[in-house]
């Protein structure tokens, strides 16, 4: 597995380290987990302020209901579920 360094706060390595210890895994994967969950935070915080900011705009938003609309008629086009 590649590598690199990157400083850390010493509280932040011992949370980091004492996390490790608790789960059994290594600082490396906890570390990892912990990006990826706030990767994934940081993308709903934007995609939640996003739809805020289209429902703001009356207009924007009711194309969206009606593409909506169009794409919930594909859904029921006759074909079976697999």
């Amino acid at each position: 597995m590649a590598s690199e360094t990157v400083r850390i706060r010493r509280s932040s390595h011992a949370k980091l380290k004492e996390l490790a210890e608790q789960s059994g895994d290594s600082m490396a994967d906890v570390l990892a987990r912990a990006i990826d969950a706030y990767h994934r935070q940081t993308f709903l915080e934007g995609l939640n302020r996003d739809f805020a900011s289209l429902r703001s705009d009356p207009d924007a938003w009711e194309e969206e209901l009606t593409e909506r609309q169009a794409w919930d008629a594909s859904l029921a086009d006759g074909l079976e579920d697999d």
